[in-house]
This record gives structure tokens, C-alpha cells and sequence, in this order.
């Protein structure tokens, strides 16, 4: 009987296992936050420096929280972050890259 009393989660997108995962959810937010900056600075193309290294840490900081993600949720988030920022990245890269056009 206690078993139908618990909803299934197994199958839902953000799935979790119900513990706390505060490095994770951290890495997410900031991936997040980084992959937006990169994609909305890649419409300017005087911001390039700006789309290029916000892209480029977006891509670090999403990888490593692939790497020591648990849930499903995490992941959702990283994936999204980790998008945007390659987005934001290669636009940068071909506006100017992360120097300015000096090497």
C-alpha cells in the first residue's frame, strides 16, 4: 500500500532522487547564465570579446557539471547552457574571437 501512496517519477524530464546536489545545481545556474550572456551578446558584433569568453567559460563550467551531474534535471540545464554558449562562442570566434582580432 505505501507504494501507491508515492507519486512515479521515474519517467518525468526532471526527475530527482529527492537529495540536495548543491555543486551541480550551482555549475547548471551558471552555465545557464553564461550560455544566455554569450547568445544575446552574439547579436552584437561589438561585443565579441564579451559573446566569446562568457561561450567559452559556458563550455567549461558545463562540461564539468555534465561530468558530476546526477539527475536528469542537471542534465536538461547543462544542455541548454552548454547550446547557447557554443552558439555564443563560434559567433564571437568569427566576429573577432577571444583577443580582439591580436593573434
Amino acid at each position: 500500500m505505501a507504494q501507491a501512496l508515492q507519486p512515479n517519477t521515474a519517467g518525468s524530464l526532471f526527475a530527482s532522487d529527492g537529495k540536495t546536489h548543491p555543486v551541480p545545481d550551482i555549475l547548471m545556474a551558471v552555465t545557464l547564465v553564461l550560455g544566455l550572456l554569450s547568445f544575446i551578446t552574439a547579436f552584437f558584433p561589438g561585443l565579441h570579446l564579451i559573446t566569446s569568453w562568457a561561450g567559452l567559460v559556458g563550455i567549461v563550467t558545463g562540461a564539468y557539471g555534465q561530468w558530476v551531474s546526477v539527475t536528469t534535471r542537471e542534465r536538461f540545464g547543462l544542455v541548454l547552457g552548454l547550446g547557447a554558449s557554443g552558439i555564443g562562442l563560434l559567433i564571437g570566434m568569427s566576429n573577432g574571437g577571444l583577443f580582439g582580432g591580436l593573434f
